[in-house]
């Protein structure tokens, strides 16, 4: 019984020693400390957007849903008056063979076309593919556009190059509803697909409607509709008129859009040859 308690004592006091000479006591942990995440933009749904309110961010991608290409749309630009009295706009249905599209506004630098721009600031693709690019710049007044350029210098397709004389005000800000003007260019010395190019482009805008408008993935509460009717006039051939309708919400800039089939005479058009609306796949 004797050795026993000795053996037990032995084992308490190695116990008790393994925790002999530093103090190892942990020392107390530092609350942990940061900075809330601040938005750099935030949505005030006051019916205006400004030109802070509608900036490129570089490196921002967009997820788009769009149509296939030679895939025609029915699509509601008048949308319908709620209990409330205001407007929404049902873009929201789900359609399988949608395809995904990712843009990215890019600074204007190295590019091979960027020296034809003097004062312009940003580039984005103007087709699904990205082969032709508009080139921007944006002033606390207006988001200017100052002509188009093929992405690549020698595509397979030709090389597009239109500058315009003079910069056109595509988007005079604040924007807000009741606005319209028109605006137009013209370009000499031009190329287009590869073929010289002179004539005049003419941009017919007006902001003509808000309310909310519905998507397959998002809901905006407030957006500002805007019409644009696009008109080429080359020095030689026929004329050509594309129209648009697209919804601008603060902060995300455009969040859907229409085109029209070439020619189309109708302001609200209910045939589209593409519609993109912002989304993200889910295959």
């Amino acid at each position: 019984m004797r050795s026993s308690l000795v053996a037990f004592l032995v084992l308490v006091d190695l116990l008790v020693c393994a925790s002999c000479g530093e103090n190892t006591t942990p020392e107390p942990r530092v609350p942990y400390s940061g900075t809330p995440t601040q938005l750099t933009c935030v949505p005030n749904l006051d019916g205006v957007i400004t030109s802070d309110e509608l900036g490129a961010a570089y490196g921002i991608s967009i997820d788009f849903l769009i149509s296939p290409q030679g895939t025609e749309r029915t699509v509601s630009p008048l949308g319908v008056v709620a209990s409330d009295g205001g407007r929404v706009w049902d873009w929201g249905e789900d359609h399988a063979d949608d395809q995904a599209l990712r843009l990215s506004p890019e600074p204007l630098g190295t590019q091979w076309y960027a020296d034809h721009f003097p004062g312009a600031q940003l580039v984005l693709p103007l087709d699904a593919l990205g082969e032709t690019v508009g080139v921007y710049s944006r002033t606390q007044s207006a988001f200017i556009v100052h002509g188009t350029a093929s992405r690549d210098p020698d595509p397979p397709n030709g090389r597009t190059l239109l500058v315009y004389e003079d910069p056109i005000a595509l988007f005079r800000f604040p924007l807000e509803d009741g606005q319209a003007y028109t605006a137009s260019s013209t370009i000499t010395n031009g190329l287009l697909f590869g073929l010289p190019f002179a004539g005049r482009h003419t941009y017919e805008v007006a902001l003509d409607g808000t309310g909310e408008l519905l998507l397959p993935q998002l809901t905006f509460t407030l957006v500002q509709r805007v019409t644009t009717r696009f008109i080429v006039e080359p020095a030689i051939g026929n004329p050509a008129t594309v129209r648009q309708i697209g919804f601008v919400f603060e902060c995300f800039g455009e969040v859907a859009r229409a085109t029209s089939r070439t020619g189309e005479t109708d302001p609200n058009f209910t045939t589209a040859a593409e519609v993109r609306r912002v989304g993200q796949s889910l295959f």
